[in-house]
């Protein structure tokens, strides 16, 4: 069965939650049409012509990009300008546009701890950990033959332990109710008790994901109603936020790790702040821009911030702080998300039955050329 747009979307938001989204970005679908037929996506960085242009020829229905092609408020839309070109291109071939920015950035397994895996780094923590949400543990019960229907439907909500998703626990037992007049029973006959078959079924659940989880519990669940409970917990689910921070394998110079940056990633240049023969370890990173992390690095004992659009005034903060910076380039730091998210996106919309072909982007250039 071909997915939706809709769907797509849907398995986007469980990849990279739009929860996490910084206020001041627009994400998820920027131009389409929900109910669209999916039958081939292409991933890429940027919304720009050559992107959509490549969706178009390679017969593509869904263009997924990182940056957002409407960032800040359209007030006119002039279809021979940019954004409006690009909109119009993708709206008359039945292109549709879907952008996963920050909320990227800051989920696991997205940009930024895509980048800290070519690093090399371990022990990985969040570098503006921003969120650390309320659990709730959800028990319900459910006539047995059910249990997977019902788990798929909340599995959608239940995140990660660790590096484990898809947890639950599960118990036999019996059930008994009594189907009162106006009733319409799964089981059982008005005015009769009925004995079940049931199992419980326990999962944890992020606090704010819980209405979205009960309204799918309900729809999922055979019963007219469903018998669950919620219980707060005072466990604190993971830290979420921009950027990383975390160690490399061994010590390295500042000058051997920005050669080692600038061979692994194929720049054609790499820029550093600092004393080349300083030794370090500590290592944050931020993909895009994240010279503003710069101070927040420091205070957390970072010797070296990994990032791209360095400016001037970045540097001399750093040189007085005393924490160096390598600048890899705002391309180069993101352009690794184009294969990384494709792979994630095919595993899970696989995963869920559905038939898409998902492809990258071939045409994305770095804007610099360098001599």
């Amino acid at each position: 069965m071909n997915p939706r747009v809709s769907d797509i979307i849907e398995i986007i938001d469980g990849i990279a939650p739009f929860r996490l989204a910084e206020e001041w970005d627009n994400v998820g679908l920027q131009a389409g049409d929900p109910t669209a037929t999916v039958t081939r996506i292409m991933i890429s960085l940027d919304p720009c012509r050559k992107a959509v242009e490549e969706s178009v020829a390679s017969g593509c229905q869904l263009l997924v990009t990182h940056h957002p092609l409407i960032f800040k408020p359209i007030r006119s839309l002039n279809l021979l300008e940019q954004p409006g070109e690009i909109l119009a291109k993708a709206l008359r071939n039945n292109l549709n546009i879907v952008a996963v920015h920050t909320n990227y950035d800051a989920a696991d397994g997205g940009i930024n701890d895509l980048l800290a895996e070519r690093i090399g780094l371990r022990q990985i923590q969040p570098l503006a950990a921003q969120r650390t949400g309320e659990l709730v543990k959800l028990a319900v019960f459910v006539p047995k033959g059910h249990e997977e229907k019902i788990m798929e439907a909340l599995f959608r909500f239940s995140g990660h332990m660790g590096n484990y998703s898809e947890c639950s626990f599960q118990t036999g037992g019996t059930g008994t109710f009594k189907p009162l007049k106006g009733s319409d029973p799964y089981l059982g006959s008005i005015g009769c008790r009925e004995y079940a078959e049931e199992t419980r079924i326990e999962v944890l659940l992020r606090g704010e994901d819980l209405p979205a989880a009960c309204r799918a519990l309900r729809e999922a669940h055979p019963y007219e109603e469903p018998a669950y409970d919620l219980y707060p917990l005072l466990n604190k689910g993971a830290s979420q936020g921009l950027g990383r921070i975390g160690l490399l394998a061994g010590p390295a110079t500042l000058d051997q790790l920005a050669c080692r940056l600038k061979d692994d990633l194929g720049l054609a240049v790499a820029r550093y702040v600092g004393e080349g023969s300083r030794v370090v370890e500590k290592i944050a990173l931020c993909g895009g821009s994240g010279a503003s992390l710069l101070r927040h690095a420091h205070s957390l004992g970072a010797q070296v911030l990994v990032t791209g659009d360095v400016k001037y005034h970045d540097a001399r903060d750093a040189e007085a702080l005393g924490i160096s910076l390598i600048d890899i380039g705002h391309f180069c730091s993101e352009i690794h998300m184009v294969k990384g998210f494709c792979r994630m996106l095919r595993k899970e919309v696989n995963g869920k039955g559905f038939e898409a072909e998902i492809i990258v982007c071939e045409n994305e250039r770095d804007p610099f050329v360098y001599c």
